[in-house]
């Protein structure tokens, strides 16, 4: 039976994005499932209205569902949000290990700094934000999101951005105001391995902060660094060597 990867995408995202690590994943072994999370797989101008207040106990709670259906409990590998609802997967018991690249942390880690604090300033600026759908511009995309990658394709890639949920955004964002607690994660629970990738030149969720995400979950985690790498660790130059060295670790932690 092929070893299963559940791979999750991030904030704006599809599942597109994971092309090239589907295609690197099946030619050795892997069967894998890149689902689009919910009102994500729609076109980028027109949000469903209920966007804006899915959070992430809703992404996960699909998610969930969709392994419920599976023979064996896959691996997850998840980006940016993706890493965080990737990480609630595992506390939950729903994975075998994940994989987290470049991602959100977890309420008990400190993730406010200047440079993410400006990427989300303009959509921060609205009133009621955390309930309206949201959605980078090209410039706060180039800035912050692609700062590592040509920006031709960086403003290609962003032309497939969609909007995200305001909810989600606060949950990540402002944890200590968020009454559900959507993105706490009990360090007890997690007893499967845990990878934290971090990016030296990532203006989103700077290296510090994976590392201590890393730390606060110790007892499970490696953590990989690379340097001049931004926060799209999913396909500017070098990704070949991340997600050949995740493999690697992987068929360590589960086996081939």
């Amino acid at each position: 039976m092929a070893r299963l990867a559940i791979l999750i995408h991030g904030m704006w995202a599809t599942s597109d994005v994971w092309r090239n690590w589907q295609k690197f994943l099946e030619e050795r072994g892997w069967q894998t499932l890149a689902p689009s999370l919910r009102h994500h797989d729609v076109p980028p101008t027109a949000p469903p209205s209920a966007l804006g207040e899915t959070g992430l106990c809703d992404y996960v709670a699909d998610l969930e569902n969709l392994i419920g259906g599976l023979p064996e409990k896959p691996v997850v590998i998840g980006h940016s949000m993706g890493g965080l609802i990737a990480l609630r997967l595992c506390a939950n018991g729903a994975a075998k290990a994940g994989v987290l690249l470049t991602p959100a942390p977890p309420s008990a880690v400190l993730a406010l700094r200047p440079s993410n604090l400006l990427a989300f300033a303009r959509i921060q600026a609205h009133w009621a934000w955390w309930r309206k759908p949201h959605r980078a511009t090209r410039r706060e995309a180039l800035a912050y999101t692609f700062n590592t990658t040509d920006p031709a394709e960086g403003a290609t890639l962003h032309e497939s951005f969609v909007h995200e949920s305001g909810r989600a955004l606060f949950e990540i964002a402002l944890p200590w105001l968020d009454r559900r607690k959507a993105a706490r994660v009990d360090p007890r629970r997690v007893t499967v391995p845990l990878l934290f990738v971090a990016a030296e030149k990532d203006r989103l969720v700077p290296p510090d902060v994976v590392r201590r995400s890393a730390r606060y979950f110790s007892h499970v985690s490696d953590c990989l660094e690379y340097p001049r790498q931004g926060h799209w660790v999913l396909g500017q130059p070098g990704w070949e060597k991340i997600a050949e060295q995740a493999e690697a670790w992987l068929a360590r932690k589960v086996g081939r």
